[in-house]
């Protein structure tokens, strides 16, 4: 499980960037790039990192089901995924 702290920085960083999207948006197409530099670091969505949703794990991220590789796997296996069963051949 990822720290308590990287989770809730990441949280309030989606929280800031989606604050700040329309007036990003509106600076970037008037080309005003140095009031653009002016808004906070965390208003830029490439600052988002993406997490599970039941560990937080930042890597292994498997984003058509928003959980981690391990994660995957150990849901997959008790066929708790639908659509979604071990391979064998």
């Amino acid at each position: 499980m990822a720290k308590k702290s990287w989770i809730a920085r990441n949280e309030k960083r989606k929280r800031t960037a989606e604050k700040y999207a329309r007036k990003r948006k509106e600076l970037k197409e008037a080309g005003d790039y140095e009031a653009l530099q002016k808004l906070p670091r965390d208003a830029s969505p490439t600052r988002i990192r993406k997490r599970c949703s039941l560990t937080g794990r930042s890597r292994g991220y498997v984003g058509t089901f928003g959980i981690s590789r391990i994660k995957f796997r150990e849901l997959a296996s008790e066929g708790k995924i639908p659509g979604v069963k071990k391979s064998s051949w």
